[in-house]
């Protein structure tokens, strides 16, 4: 009787401990954290008009760089856009030691994430190699001292390729000479600052030559300016300027983007919705459309 006993007890922890041994052990499922994403917000709207307080702006990153050493520290850092959304803030640091840390923090996003954009990686290092008084490689970094125009950093344009540059959506060496040129325009602001309606200033940029004007007309110079307008609360002028851009520039998602952030903030969900959506149909790596159309449904 007692050996049919023990026999039945080795059974029964035989039988539980394989029991145990073939349950999945459940996946952990990270997700982004949100603090860290209002802080890259906060970092890329300090830097979205053209008259920075620069004293101040630097005040709040040297805050936003103490709080992600907190986050990093106490393991809250996590996805792919965590690092991402992280190594900005060190990108936008003060010495090599910061850009270093940039640097590191995109190498591990684009690990977490092979589709993360890998733009801030290349700029990263550039960066870095700059704060160690060596030419950058890719050409991401431009420099202004007073009144000089602006300049392309020094660069070795041995190390990568065009190719590499467009891997990393970085512009080719040709485009990058074309950027400087585009970067000496004048800011759209200033017609503004000369009184003029904002319908007359969509219609002297629709009457100028993308390639000879003394204006900045660019895709990105006409953002910036429509969120200029934003900012100062004239949404419908903002309106008019991100619808322009998108006719003007058509395949480039972030004027879609930017105009279906101005139709929401104005309450037209709808067509918002229907902005964004065009602007992940021409950028499926578009994330923060992905997420408005998916808080949106």
């Amino acid at each position: 009787m007692k050996k049919t006993f023990y026999l039945i007890l080795v059974i029964l922890l035989l039988s539980c401990k394989n029991e145990n041994q073939q349950k999945p052990e459940k996946e952990i499922v990270e997700t982004d954290n949100t603090e860290l994403t209002e802080i890259y917000q906060n970092d890329q709207n300090d830097r979205m008009t053209d008259n920075i307080n620069w004293v101040e702006v630097n005040k709040r990153d040297s805050l936003r760089r103490v709080r992600v050493h907190q986050l990093l520290d106490s393991g809250k850092v996590n996805t792919g856009l965590d690092f991402k959304n992280a190594a900005m803030v060190f990108q936008h640091g003060k010495d090599s030691i910061d850009y270093g840390l940039a640097v590191k923090l995109m190498k591990k996003a684009i690990e977490k994430d092979t589709t993360i954009n890998k733009w801030l990686f290349a700029a990263a290092t550039d960066r870095y190699l700059l704060s160690k008084d060596k030419p950058q490689i890719y050409g991401t970094q431009y420099q202004k001292f007073g009144d000089e125009p602006w300049k392309r950093g020094e660069i070795d344009t041995t190390k990568i390729s065009d190719t590499e540059r467009i891997e990393y959506g970085v512009e080719t060496l040709a485009q990058q000479r074309e950027k400087v040129k585009q970067m000496n325009r004048k800011k759209l602001s200033e017609l503004l600052a000369q009184e003029k309606s904002i319908d007359d200033v969509i219609k002297f940029i629709k009457s100028e030559d993308k390639n000879d004007t003394e204006f900045d007309i660019s895709e990105s110079g006409i953002n910036s300016f429509g969120y200029n307008i934003l900012r100062e609360e004239k949404n419908e002028n903002a309106l008019k300027i991100f619808k322009l851009n998108t006719e003007l520039y058509p395949n480039e998602f972030n004027t879609w983007d930017s105009y279906g952030e101005c139709l929401l903030i104005l309450g037209k969900k709808e067509e918002g919705i229907k902005a964004y959506k065009k602007s992940l149909e021409l950028n499926p790596k578009n994330e923060n459309a992905k997420k408005v159309i998916e808080e949106n449904k």
